[in-house]
């Protein structure tokens, strides 16, 4: 079962799938990182809808920092980290976990829709330069005048 999140005070919405149906009826429990993402405090109020969505072809993510390009095997790392999220929806940002660290990483597109099922799936995935990257400068041309007899 895939739901859509919407919190109408920020104009917000996300997907989701469910990992238990154990809260009291009328009540939702949201990880916090979600929670961010819909800018969501304890006790607000959130509409739920069923959703049925497309499965995946495409993701386009954007790291927070140039860190995450330092993880050794950063294709594992996501497929082992997409494994808890049933979705992905243009616009989220999630967090991965490697080696004690959170990553942040932005979803800046998914493909065939603006939300997308990441469930048994293979999606192809590119990657945006992060957040912090910056252009490596270029060496300056020396412009001396050359000593007679050099090319």
């Amino acid at each position: 079962m895939l739901f859509e999140i919407s919190n109408p005070r920020a104009s917000k919405v996300t997907h989701c799938g469910v990992l238990e149906f154990t809260a009291d009826e009328g009540l939702i429990y949201l990880p916090f990182s979600m929670m961010e993402n819909m800018q969501l405090k304890d006790g607000d109020i959130v509409r739920v809808k069923n959703a049925s969505l497309p499965k995946g072809t495409y993701v386009k993510m954007q790291p927070h920092k140039t860190d995450f390009l330092d993880v050794s095997n950063p294709k594992a790392v996501l497929e082992t980290s997409l494994r808890s999220y049933t979705c992905l929806t243009t616009g989220d940002t999630i967090m991965v976990v490697h080696n004690n660290k959170e990553f942040y990483i932005n979803i800046l597109e998914t493909k065939p829709s603006n939300a997308i099922s990441i469930i048994e799936t293979d999606c192809e995935v590119d990657f945006a330069p992060p957040l912090d990257y910056k252009e490596p400068e270029k060496p300056v041309k020396s412009k001396r005048p050359r000593p007679e007899g050099f090319f």
